[in-house]
């Protein structure tokens, strides 16, 4: 009971909002005299999603190791979930699919699960770890030795591992790594389940395509340093959209230039759309042109990828660096 001189402290604490999944602040490490990470600094949001992205060698795992208190750093600070990152109660809150794991041969699926139940201090039913087996595609195989499993069927059983005890943060270091296109969408659509439940994630992948699909920001890492952050919207750039159009009359470039900035080349138009777009834009502009008698033949949203985006990043740098 909170006693009445403290209440309206106590009060203040409570309407707080909760702190970040991950926050880190001037991360460095150095291995054999060689920055592997160099003053990183980021934080992970409570049920977002993060990417972390760069080349190999760029230092993402040694980041991630440093977060779960693995690997001690240098110099900086991070925190997990209000707490520092070597306080056993937070990481206890934490699931973890590491890069490079092995599960003992000789144990089934379903008894590598126990284990970590076990291991993490919870208790579930028969039925939830059968379920936890079968959310990741092994419900059928619950009862096979993990010896006789294909990288790809590891690497669902570590996800089922990580997530095992309902964790408030998931780190996911390569999930996709050994997965076929079914697998993927799979461990796309537990990505964005967790999310949905409030849950952070902060996925580390090489798999460009599938971070575009699932993260909210993205965090770039070269040789060490964060080359640069933010959310897909804002690394990406403005939308742009490009129109086959014949017939083209005075008010319906009046309509187009309304629109946005226009460029032509021939019967191709491209047009800037704002960053205030509510998703109602492209077709009332298509139905204006329509009633405006244009001949309206190919319809293309276009960005640049993240892929590009990313290569133009880490290429910039090494220009930087020569």
């Amino acid at each position: 009971m909170v006693a009445d001189h403290l209440r309206p402290a106590a009060d203040l604490v409570a309407a707080l909002p909760p702190s970040p999944a991950v926050w880190c602040t001037g991360l460095r490490k150095r291995y054999r005299g060689r920055h592997a990470v160099d003053d990183v600094s980021f934080q992970v949001g409570r049920g977002e999603v993060v990417g972390l992205l760069g080349p190999n060698g760029a230092g993402k795992t040694t980041v991630i190791k440093m977060l779960l208190g693995l690997v001690h750093p240098d110099s900086g600070e991070a925190m997990l979930l209000g707490g520092r990152s070597g306080d056993p109660a937070a990481r206890a809150r934490v699931g973890y699919l590491p890069e490079l794991f092995r599960y003992q041969p000789w144990l089934t699926a379903y008894e590598v699960l126990t284990l970590h139940m076990r291991l993490a201090g919870i208790s579930l039913t028969e039925r939830d770890r059968r379920d936890g087996l079968a959310r990741v595609g092994l419900g059928e195989r619950a009862g096979d030795r993990v010896g006789g499993f294909s990288k790809g069927m590891q690497q669902r059983l570590g996800l089922a591992v990580a997530l095992v005890a309902a964790p408030e943060l998931v780190v996911l270091d390569e999930p996709t790594s050994a997965l076929d296109p079914v697998g993927r969408a799979d461990v796309r659509d537990i990505v964005l389940s967790l999310k949905e439940r409030g849950v952070a994630v902060l996925l580390n992948s090489h798999l460009i395509g599938e971070v575009e699909r699932v993260c909210d920001r993205v965090v770039i890492l070269d040789r060490g340093r964060v080359a640069a952050s933010g959310s897909l919207a804002e690394l990406l750039g403005q939308r742009e959209l490009r129109l086959h159009l014949t017939g083209l009359t005075p008010p319906a470039e009046s309509r187009l230039a309304e629109t946005g900035v226009v460029e032509r080349e021939g019967d191709w138009f491209t047009v800037a759309l704002p960053a205030d777009d509510d998703g109602v834009l492209v077709p009332d502009l298509v139905r204006d042109l329509a009633a405006l008698d244009v001949r309206v033949h190919a319809v293309e949203p276009a960005r640049i990828s993240l892929e590009a985006r990313l290569l133009g990043i880490l290429r910039a740098g090494e220009g930087g660096a020569q």
